[in-house]
């Protein structure tokens, strides 16, 4: 295998190709960044659609995308860009048409059913209109809204929204909230938190609304599973004192001898005790 992906056609001949095929119904091609883009007329949108199709130096089979761009300071505020695909020529091509507020772009259902959704949702964003399409209606916003999100004109306050409201069990119209406006960030973590109050923050001292309630710092969620912790644990019972270890028996003290007792003091002119003497058995001489 020469390449791990598909090689993509080379630009190269795309744009006379597409001259030949469109004719003067093409007003401007050019090859920008490797992208060849093709833009058409108005009026002539869906011809050039089908040359781009069916030419076989050309073979768009697939409509991709079709998206919007609004630039409010031109005539001609909106471009349509359609992205095709040839699948036999594994190539991509850009193709744009410009109009305003009013003026209607031809669509293009009849050769891509699938654009259907794709004119719904540009129209929805942009409020461009498309002649041909049978189910022009908004597909991304709610029913009554009033104005186009993508339009660089429109205004970030003053509409309001659809919402289902869970106190009043209902879907209930309300002005639009902005909960967080623009600010300038400083990239710390947002689950530790800055150590100080970023311009806007200065409502997060007052008492919470109701709804979800603020969450902790890392901080607060390890101090509060701790204390959770302690509070269930058992009540600490006093260890039992290690007993001692036993002494080595003594060997038993030997009885000292009794002292005989002090004799007495003879008294002067006491007469000394004779000594007994052994008596001889009976029959001896």
């Amino acid at each position: 295998m020469s390449s791990p992906a598909p090689v993509m056609a080379a630009n190269d001949g795309v744009i006379d190709a597409a001259r030949a095929a469109i004719g003067d119904d093409l007003v401007d091609a050019f090859d920008r960044v490797g992208e060849v883009t093709l833009v058409v007329r108005r009026d002539a949108l869906v011809p050039a659609m089908i040359r781009l199709r069916d030419d076989p130096a050309l073979q768009y089979q697939q409509l991709m995308e079709i998206a919007g761009v609004d630039y409010p300071e031109r005539a001609e505020r909106f471009e349509v860009v359609y992205h095709l695909l040839s699948l036999t020529r594994n190539h991509r091509i850009r193709v744009k048409v410009l109009t305003d507020e009013r003026a209607p772009v031809p669509s293009v259902t009849g050769i891509w059913p699938v654009a259907g959704w794709l004119e719904r949702e540009v129209y929805d964003m942009y409020g461009v209109l498309f002649t041909g399409n049978a189910d022009l209606r908004r597909i991304l916003t709610d029913y009554g809204f009033r104005g186009h999100p993508q339009r660089k004109d429109f205004p970030l306050t003053g509409y309001v929204e659809l919402r289902y409201s869970e106190e009043a069990k209902r879907v209930v119209y309300e002005p639009v909230k902005l909960a967080q406006d623009f600010r300038s960030f400083d990239f710390m973590s947002p689950w530790e938190g800055a150590e100080y109050i970023l311009p806007g923050d200065e409502k997060a001292k007052l008492p919470e609304a109701k709804g979800a309630p603020t969450p902790l710092s890392a901080d607060a969620v390890k101090k509060a599973d701790a204390a959770k912790a302690a509070a269930a644990a058992p009540p600490a019972q006093p260890k039992p004192a290690a007993p001692a270890a036993a002494k080595p028996a003594r060997a038993p003290a030997k009885p000292k001898a009794a002292k005989a007792p002090a004799k007495a003091p003879a008294a002067a002119g006491a007469a000394k005790p004779r000594a007994a003497r052994p008596r001889k058995p009976k029959g001896e001489a």
